[in-house]
């Protein structure tokens, strides 16, 4: 038996004690892992610190810098996430439905852990305690993967995370990292059928697309962000660049950032004029069209083909010009990967057939795509951002981390 084959039979043997366990225990336990991240922050972040030296040295990109980066006000507002966890309902027994059949028999759907969640993301160490928080409350066992920079990080959270499960009573193996972050390895949790029961791949594309492809293990796709803000020729353009600055500059390298602006061809010179200054805070790299081209000069360079598809995760942004709605939405569909699209419009008619014809997990009329989130949606901390339309779409919270089973009440029925 390999390490991750041990790994996963211990996972499997706690999932049936977590499983067992009532609201109130699950409760505590979190409550024990925001209180030990608080009392022994400086461990955290003297691990992060070491990991994002490494990366700096490695010549990593500022914005995904910010993305490996903790500070102790964002592991506070980690720690506040896993206690707004705490404050949500508990899934687990709730009664879908109950009905009695012709025969007697009572029928009713319950919901259930799905098992065991393989969790594979890349360096975001908050992923590490918000995937542990969600997983545990909705009585499901994790295994993580993170990626390679993060390993630093990764491995303190998760001990101090083990450390306060004991402290509940709960099995340490509730939550565990795989130590060793090879390909080889992340390919072996791929295929573990006989102990993980999902695996959720959370990162780029490239991630999600080669997880998607190779695993045997059922998996939910979550992450891929080709994100579009339309501006339409009824807007409010200012309104629509502070809207385009958000969804882009606010935090460029999650998957909710805007990679690509539509904007109708009448409006495209006077809202260019307005958004410019804006996106000049962050030198936003402008790729366009030739007719945003021709509006912004020197200030933009010639799209290629490529990035109408790209997830740039940076300040980089693609710019195009459309004759009107019908080709917006077409080309979003074409071009999106299913994620969050947002018009701006002050068209009520415009509005609805944007809601109803855009085919993506999040669709927004006039507010900035960054609010696909899971704290922002009110369901906590989220373990991703499903994309896919089997099960869980958009942010999967407690909910979408459930199972069911079927409930069977008789008095001596046979068929």
């Amino acid at each position: 038996m390999t390490a991750l084959q041990e790994q996963g039979r211990r996972a499997k043997d706690a999932s049936y004690t977590l499983a067992a366990a009532g609201a109130e225990q699950k409760n505590a336990a979190l409550e024990a892992i925001a209180k030990t991240l608080m009392e022994r922050r400086d461990e955290w972040l003297a691990a992060n610190a070491e990991d994002v030296a490494a990366a700096k040295e490695a010549g990593m990109r500022p914005a995904m810098l910010d993305r490996l980066t903790l500070t102790e006000e964002r592991i506070a507002g980690i720690a506040e996430a896993v206690r707004q966890v705490i404050a949500l309902p508990d899934p687990i027994g709730r009664v879908d439905k109950m009905e009695t059949r012709p025969n007697g028999l009572i029928i009713g759907r319950r919901r259930v852990p799905l098992g065991v969640v393989a969790i594979i993301f890349e360096a975001r160490p908050n992923v590490t305690v918000d995937a542990a928080a969600l997983c545990l409350k909705s009585g499901n066992v994790c295994i993580l993967r993170g990626g390679r920079e993060a390993i630093r990080s990764n491995r303190t959270a998760v001990e101090l995370m083990r450390r306060a499960l004991v402290s509940a009573c709960l099995p340490e193996d509730c939550v565990s990292l795989v130590q060793d972050i090879s390909h080889e390895t992340a390919g072996e949790l791929m295929h573990l059928d006989k102990y993980v029961d999902v695996l959720i791949p959370r990162g780029g594309a490239g991630l999600i697309r080669t997880v998607a492809k190779e695993a045997s293990v059922p998996v939910i796709r979550t992450g891929e962000g080709v994100c579009h803000i339309y501006v339409d020729n009824e807007a409010n353009l200012d309104m629509g660049a502070e809207i385009l600055y958000n969804a882009k500059c606010s935090r460029p390298s999650v998957c909710n950032a805007a990679e690509c602006l539509l904007v109708q061809e009448g409006v495209a010179e006077e809202f260019l004029r307005k958004a410019l200054p804006l996106l000049d805070r962050h030198k936003v790299e402008l790729r366009c069209d030739e007719r945003a081209l021709a509006v912004l000069g020197n200030r933009g360079i010639p799209a290629a083909e490529s990035d109408w598809d790209a997830e740039y995760d940076d300040y980089i942004l693609a710019v195009r010009t459309v004759k009107d709605l019908d080709e917006a939405v077409q080309f979003i569909n074409a071009h999106g990967t299913g994620h969050s699209e947002a018009i701006v419009t002050t068209n009520y008619f415009k509005a609805q057939r944007f809601l109803n014809e855009v085919d993506a997990a999040a669709v927004y009329v006039n507010a900035s795509t960054r609010f696909t989130d899971g704290g922002e949606f009110g369901l906590g901390a989220e373990i991703g951002i499903s994309t896919q339309k089997m099960h869980a779409r958009g942010p999967m919270g407690l909910e979408e981390l459930t199972s069911c089973k079927y409930v069977i009440y008789g008095e001596g029925q046979v068929r």
